[in-house]
């Protein structure tokens, strides 16, 4: 998932000035290129999401470092704006949505029991990673330029990560030969372990979609995505407007970073005792709280304590949406069904800047975009907290929670 950088807003953030030289180009049509390039990426989600559940994530994984890292190569060599756009559609395609939803299915797929606690340990994993991935590439422009670091990325993910991808990864315990060591029978575990198989859900992509579960976690994760890149694009401007120094924006974003580190921590702990739903109402609750306090923040503590909403809300959403695939539909289906909200989700991402761009420019302020927002995001909450768990599923959840199997 770390390797998906160059194909992220923030990786491409990198490079944006010293390609913008480079080539010549304006910031309002590399936006343009930008947005469609995002959008065209997104289709890739559902595409790859059925390779992973028809062929397993090793050889998605391995052909897809390969494909990113030969793109990524060709990028830093670009020297026209049209070859730049074609290869800005594909690093998104490659990396923001095809190897992130592979990625994303390798967890679900191994872990039968014990998924929140393993996606937490992902989550956290993550965060970590691209924590010293974006200084690390960072330092690398500026001292050798941008040419030279994406090369270098091209190069880790050939030479790296498609070969680690091979060797190590497999799609599911049993694929390794695996088996649980006996236990008596009878005994309380063997009990919940046959129950939890038996029942385990397995839904299609299409039952997935005609449950109400699908589109309320879907629309929670996709409107973080969209508030957090048009945040994340603006936030100098927007924190300008409040009254701050672009130094604070640096500040605000370690202590987001910081933050999310908690919350992935607190929602893999909450995930196995709490509905996912109650969770997700809280992440939304901590979110639309943040959108409302954004247009009143006149101190350094106001500023921190909005970052501290945001980076809980990050950090509880990342492990809900990482969670809740295989958790409600199993693991049959997983890379389809996750491939569909990933698509969401990047759709997300790539309408947020677009929206507080045009709310700026025809009101002249952020502030009525994140009122508005903040309310919906505050309904979205409600819905969540009184949205049902898909019926496929229940059977599992009751069997988690008694020790015993359900009835026929």
């Amino acid at each position: 998932m770390v390797a998906t950088l160059p194909g992220r807003t923030q990786g491409l953030g990198l490079i944006t000035e010293p390609l913008l030289r480079d080539l010549g180009l304006d910031r309002v049509s590399y936006a343009q290129i930008n947005l469609w390039a995002t959008l065209i990426g997104a289709t890739a989600c559902l595409g790859f999401g059925n390779l992973v559940d028809r062929i397993g994530s090793r050889w998605v994984l391995t052909a897809l470092a390969l494909a990113l890292g030969g793109v990524v190569l060709a990028f830093a060599r670009v020297q026209t704006v049209a070859t730049a756009a074609i290869l800005i559609a594909l690093t998104r395609a490659l990396g923001q949505s095809a190897l992130s939803v592979a990625s994303l299915s390798v967890t679900p797929q191994w872990f039968a029991g014990r998924l929140p606690q393993a996606m937490a340990v992902y989550s956290l994993l993550l965060s970590v990673g691209f924590m010293i991935a974006f200084p690390l590439v960072g330092s690398f422009v500026v001292h050798h330029g941008w040419r030279v670091a994406w090369g270098v990325v091209g190069g880790f993910l050939v030479l790296g990560m498609a070969p680690l991808a091979a060797i190590l990864i497999r799609r599911s315990p049993e694929d390794c030969g695996l088996e649980l060591e006996p236990e008596p029978a009878g005994s309380r575990s063997v009990t919940v372990a046959a129950s939890l198989c038996a029942h385990e859900p397995r839904s299609t992509l299409g039952e997935a979609l005609l449950t109400p579960a699908f589109w309320v976690f879907a629309a929670g994760s996709t409107l973080y995505g969209l508030v957090a890149s048009g945040i994340g694009i603006f936030n100098e401007s927007i924190l300008k407007e409040r009254g701050f120094e672009a130094t604070a924006y640096h500040h605000a974003l370690a202590v987001t970073a910081l933050t999310a580190l908690v919350g992935n921590l607190v929602g893999g702990w909450l995930a196995g005792k709490w509905p996912l739903g109650r969770l997700l109402a809280g992440a939304m609750a901590c979110l639309s709280l943040g959108l409302f306090a954004l247009p009143q923040i006149e101190s350094r503590a106001g500023l921190f304590g909005q970052a501290i909403l945001m980076g809980l809300a990050g950090g509880l959403v990342t492990v809900l949406f990482f969670t809740v695939w295989g958790r409600y539909y199993g693991r049959e289906s997983v890379g389809r069904i996750q491939g569909a909200a990933q698509a969401l989700t990047v759709l997300g991402s790539a309408v947020g800047p677009l929206l507080l761009a045009r709310v700026v420019a025809v009101s002249g302020t952020y502030s009525p975009a994140f009122i508005v927002l903040g309310c919906v995001v505050l309904g979205t909450g409600i819905a969540a907290w009184f949205c049902p768990v898909p019926m496929a599923s229940a059977p599992l959840r009751s069997a988690r929670n008694t020790g015993a199997s359900p009835s026929p």
